[in-house]
């Protein structure tokens, strides 16, 4: 029963990869991006590769509310931009210092540091283009969508966790826990809300709350499962490189949790996620979704 319904996720998220990566692909062209090589590292950085996880978050949660694939997918695809920035400037030797992202030389590698720095730069400012040139929706629902965009996005969001990430000062799992609110959450939440939105024009305040704990369960359930990954498994399943949060001196969830203690962390909340969301009819793939993460090997 465990391998039909990660099959089915593994199939539901390669389809809607594949649909999302047709759209970044037309974004992102010359006629849209320019032929710049900041446009080019931008492509480079975005294209051909990633589970694509929060556009498919962005793209369920429509379809849960009774919305359209018209209408999610410029926001699920404005995500994927703001998520591929953030992996573009965390590689970078002034953050994380990876050479490797999703099996191939880290942008900087790639690029040089200034037009890694520059593609970043860019791919945000354009998610947020996206963003608002959705004719799809309303225009309260992009105002919605562009104001919690920047929010999860920004200071009080990942930013803001990458931030408390980097001063590395953790004594605590449940100080790790609020970076892995920001850090990680930040984005997962903003792309469940988005999808939301592309839905609805009146949003109802316990639907919201209810998004926001499933969205905040499963990034923090992904967060400890990626500290896990990296002690556990090696870089060619991975595509990048594995030990780095060792050889970096960084505090992770392993820090201060025993390996099993971790794992039992991560399906509790797991649980959380699929209580809270399969009150909602059609929630079947948000809740398989929840339980594949806590078995992915990369």
């Amino acid at each position: 029963m465990e391998n039909l319904v990660a099959n089915k996720v593994e199939d539901i998220l390669l389809d809607a990869a594949d649909k999302v990566e047709y759209e970044l692909a037309r974004y992102l062209s010359e006629e849209f991006a320019g032929d710049t090589v900041t446009s080019e590292a931008m492509r480079y950085s975005v294209l051909g590769g990633g589970k694509r996880i929060r556009a498919f978050l962005v793209l369920e949660f429509c379809k849960m509310f009774g919305g359209t694939e018209e209408a999610a997918m410029p926001f699920a695809c404005a995500l994927e931009c703001i998520h591929a920035y953030s992996l573009v400037h965390d590689d970078l030797p002034c953050m994380d210092d990876d050479d490797l992202r999703r099996g191939k030389p880290s942008c900087h590698i790639q690029y040089g540091e200034a037009e890694a720095l520059l593609a970043g730069d860019a791919l945000l400012t354009f998610a947020f283009e996206i963003c608002a040139s959705n004719k799809y929706v309303s225009h309260k629902a992009i105002r919605y969508a562009v104001a919690t965009l920047a929010h999860e996005a920004g200071a009080m969001g990942m930013v803001g966790g990458q931030t408390l990430d980097l001063q590395n000062s953790v004594d605590s799992y449940a100080e790790l826990r609020k970076i892995f609110s920001k850090k990680t959450s930040a984005l997962i939440r903003a792309a469940c809300l988005l999808g939301y939105f592309a839905a609805v024009d009146k949003p109802i305040s316990k639907d919201m709350e209810s998004i926001k704990l499933y969205a905040e369960a499963i990034g923090l359930a992904f967060q400890i499962h990626d500290d896990i990954l990296d002690v556990k498994s090696d870089t060619q399943t991975l595509g990048k490189a594995v030990g780095s949060d060792a050889k970096n001196n960084k505090k992770t969830v392993l820090s201060f949790l025993k390996m099993n203690e971790a794992e039992d962390e991560e399906t509790l909340l797991t649980l959380l996620a699929v209580e809270v969301i399969s009150e909602y009819p059609s929630s079947e793939n948000l809740c398989n979704l929840a339980l594949w993460l806590l078995s992915r090997r990369k």
